[in-house]
């Protein structure tokens, strides 16, 4: 069963957030302009927190898995923020932009986690603020990079590397089907000027086809569905260096700690394939094994409508469901998962 969002406090939302609307499924024709030429498409999904003050980083560093004290104005970082028991209640994108922090996060935990840091600032000399309104957060995929040249001097090079203009900020993230990606995030005005310009360049896609990618690159995302349910080594945060195990407490890390040195992870992040529509496959839906059909084998993470037929998902799941038998949605007579590979390799569990 899913676990509201909890509050500061640790008590369960009595009114939780609108979970985000479901897409409509992409036409072909947009997906075959991601895979066969270059595509841009807005990104109403996310939204953008900043966190200014003297302290932001030292602050933003006591709070999320990942080192933000050290992050550089060259490079962006995945992090994560967990509850005391070490859950996560939201993934983000962390990057600098000039002496403030930027964290992009899923629209619809946004108000509830930014409330949440803002309760524990106390005596640092810290602020956070919703500027999603002023920002525009564009993804582009496939061969973009010709048409991204003509708004920005200079490319970033590398995976979470990133590059200041005067159209704002652009960071490379993990490719997917072999495909770079960028996010690019500046104010709206700006940004809306410059889109034009690559309209004769660029298809125009659904936001949809952005969720499709990132499952493909297997970057999971927290979003309402699934707050407070995984340790972040269960969506693979561990591999997608998104925790820091070096660095100093923050909450929940000692459960982090523990099931990383302890041999404790026995559940992992898949991808996989199902029949059906978003309007019945959904983030939070449990899994069921074929050989243990009584109780719940893993939960869907993400899903995303895929090219061709179906959903594409990334499954939170018991290692041991993976060798034999079937996994299906809702009930062991559910629709059955087929398992595709991810773009990484996971640790050998012991």
């Amino acid at each position: 069963m899913n676990t509201p969002l909890v509050s500061a406090s640790g008590n369960a939302s009595a009114h939780p957030p609108a979970a985000l609307p479901v897409l409509p499924r992409p036409s072909a024709q947009e997906f075959t302009a991601v895979l066969e030429r270059g595509a841009y498409m807005p990104l109403p999904q996310f939204g953008v927190i900043d966190t200014t003050g003297d302290d932001a980083a030292s602050f933003l560093h006591a709070q999320l898995t990942n080192d933000i004290q050290h992050l550089d104005a060259a490079n962006a970082r995945l992090a994560g923020y967990c509850s005391a028991k070490g859950r996560l209640l939201a993934s983000f994108l962390s990057w600098r932009s000039g002496d403030t922090i930027r964290l992009l996060v899923s629209k619809d935990v946004q108000a509830a986690v930014q409330k949440r840091l803002s309760m524990f600032v106390l005596r640092a000399k810290a602020k956070l603020a919703d500027v999603s309104g002023e920002l525009a957060v564009i993804g582009l995929a496939g061969d973009v990079r010709s048409a991204l040249s003509g708004v920005f001097d200079a490319l970033p090079d590398g995976v979470h590397v990133q590059v200041d203009g005067a159209a704002g900020t652009l960071i490379r993230v993990p490719d997917a089907l072999e495909r770079l990606r960028y996010l690019w995030i500046g104010p709206k005005a700006q940004v809306e000027a410059v889109l034009p310009s690559l309209d004769g360049k660029l298809a125009r896609v659904s936001p949809a086809v952005w969720d499709w990618l990132d499952i493909r690159a297997g970057e999971p995302r927290i979003t309402q569905p699934v707050v407070d349910q995984f340790v972040p080594q269960m969506v693979n945060f561990d591999v997608l260096g998104a925790v820091n195990f070096r660095k100093g407490c923050y909450p929940g890390q000692e459960v982090v700690a523990r099931s990383q040195y302890r041999g404790t992870i026995k559940r992992r992040t898949s991808l996989a394939n199902v029949a059906g529509e978003l309007d019945t496959v959904r983030p939070g839906a449990e899994l069921f094994h074929s050989d243990d059909p009584g109780q719940p084998c893993g939960m869907i993470v993400n899903a995303a409508s895929a090219h061709g037929d179906g959903v594409d998902l990334l499954v939170e799941i018991k290692l041991t469901a993976l060798g034999s038998g079937s996994v299906h949605v809702g009930a062991a007579d559910g629709p059955a998962l087929r398992f595709l590979t991810l773009p990484y390799g996971l640790p050998a569990e012991v």
